[in-house]
């Protein structure tokens, strides 16, 4: 008797694995970490007053909620910011200067152009041979 074996072809290779409540790890943690983040701030802050108090809490929650959600362009932000960074510390312009020989390295000392002789070093090495 012989069995077949039944294999599945993946076809969801480019799709993060969702583990909680819709969300990706990558989301997740995001989630996790501007949360406790936010939080501790909201702590942190009480010598600020209310309203500075509030304002930077949402701040740093619509961050979180910006980060774990946004994928613009089908990219996380973190891959935007990354690539802004490197823009930001790339040269504006690149300018191509050859460097200019030095003359002494093309002229021997109290030769003319007449008396150089190109040296052959490569045919003396195939007549000892």
């Amino acid at each position: 008797m012989t069995h077949r074996h039944h294999h599945e072809v993946p076809t969801h290779l480019n799709v993060e694995d969702k583990i909680v409540f819709g969300l990706s790890v990558r989301q997740f943690l995001y989630m996790l970490v501007g949360s406790s983040a936010s939080y501790t701030l909201w702590q942190q802050a009480t010598a600020t007053g209310d309203v500075v108090r509030v304002s930077l809490v949402a701040l740093s929650l619509a961050a979180t909620l910006a980060f774990a959600l946004l994928r613009p362009g089908g990219r996380p932000l973190e891959e935007w910011l990354a690539a802004l960074l490197v823009f930001a510390a790339a040269p504006r312009q690149a300018v191509w200067r050859p460097c200019e020989p030095d003359p002494a390295d093309w002229r021997l000392q109290g030769a003319s152009w007449q008396e150089l002789a190109p040296s052959l070093a490569w045919a003396e090495d195939d007549s000892s041979q």
